[in-house]
């Protein structure tokens, strides 16, 4: 059974994409370590993700798989490191069923006890640098965002397609041009993971899945910054380049982004509770400080097929993927966060 599975799973592994030079809304960290976006980079990542091609990205789906491929093919261009069991692929198994029409499993084994016709298969694409510092090497800082969608719905106005342009194929596209940031410089001092996860608008299930099957032990965690919805400026935040971090009083991660000059402020809708709404919940909820970015301004086209490439502010979100991507240097090489009194959430 998992041998066909890993099979399975090798399929959606394409070729990687070569890197493009050029850039727009460098930003650094120090001297010796440049960060640049070019955002005809972001463009192209985000467009091919939003396309129509992708279906929507619904977890379990045919799109869905493919945006897996593009993801990991991506990965594999910047040069990470695989950290999934398959490559660059982590295989996340479910089983239909449920309010949300698909159920979680323990591991892949569970898929034994399973009907063929009701075997999901979906993946959490999973990529890494390793730290140079001899001591926080051992430590792991992971950014992430989810890649899926709604996937294929009841028409709006002839279009059928979420297409998930801000929500949240911005932040996949944020994750993979940190990392080719990142990569493109001095080796960070710790481990980076960088995550692509599925599931999250079921439940942020393929989160769930990866704490219960880690590539690196939990307690080695220090840190997570998911991003998810930077596409559009939101004037709360302080308008175009402007992004805000989810509990930003809960920890010290705020502050000390705060503090190198980050463009990033507080949540200034905390009455949504955005903080326990993104994939970083369930890193929280095991103590490890992780906060999602974000620039959403409350648009009406989240969860339609509105949502769509036509609608992003390129200008504006390779400014965001700028200040995010110093924000993943400090991390790895500074003062590890920490809650302050209160701020952790409490474990289910």
């Amino acid at each position: 059974m998992k041998a066909r599975i890993a099979a399975a799973a090798l399929v959606f592994l394409t070729s990687g994409c070569a890197a493009q030079s050029g850039s727009v809304g460098t930003s650094t960290v120090n001297s010796a370590s440049p960060i640049s976006i070019d955002q005809n980079e972001v463009r192209r990542i985000l467009s091919s993700l939003a396309h129509d091609s992708m279906e929507g990205r619904r977890t379990g789906t045919a799109g869905g798989r493919r945006a897996a491929s593009f993801v990991a093919a991506e990965m594999k261009a910047i040069g990470l490191a695989p950290a999934g069991d398959t490559g660059y692929l982590q295989t996340v198994p479910f089983a239909r069923g449920g309010r949300r029409g698909i159920q979680l499993l323990d591991s892949i084994g569970a898929l034994a006890a399973v009907a063929d016709s009701n075997r999901i298969i979906s993946f959490n694409v999973l990529g890494m640098i390793r730290g140079s510092d001899p001591v926080l090497r051992h430590e792991i800082v992971a950014i992430g965002a989810h890649y899926d969608g709604l996937g294929i719905g009841n028409p709006v106005g002839g279009d059928s397609i979420n297409n998930g342009a801000d929500d949240d194929a911005s932040g996949v596209t944020a994750v993979l041009l940190i990392a080719r940031a990142i990569a493109s410089g001095p080796p960070p001092k710790r481990t980076i993971l960088f995550m692509s996860t599925t599931g999250e608008e079921q439940g942020i299930l393929g989160t769930q899945y990866y704490v219960k099957h880690p590539r690196f032990p939990i307690s080695k965690m220090v840190a997570d910054m998911e991003i998810e919805m930077i596409g559009r400026p939101d004037s709360m935040a302080g308008g175009a380049g402007k992004a805000w971090l989810t509990g930003y009083e809960r920890s010290t991660m705020g502050e000390i982004l705060k503090s190198a000059n980050v463009a990033i402020v507080p949540d200034p809708y905390p009455q949504m509770r955005f903080f326990e709404r993104s994939d970083n919940i369930v890193f929280a909820r095991l103590g490890i400080p992780a906060h999602t970015l974000s620039s959403y301004n409350m648009h009406t086209d989240y969860h339609t097929p509105a949502d769509e490439t036509g609608r992003i502010d390129f200008a504006h979100m390779t400014q965001v993927i700028g200040a995010a991507a110093k924000a993943a240097r400090l991390l790895a090489d500074g003062i590890a966060p920490v809650w302050k009194e209160g701020g952790r959430p409490v474990a289910r």
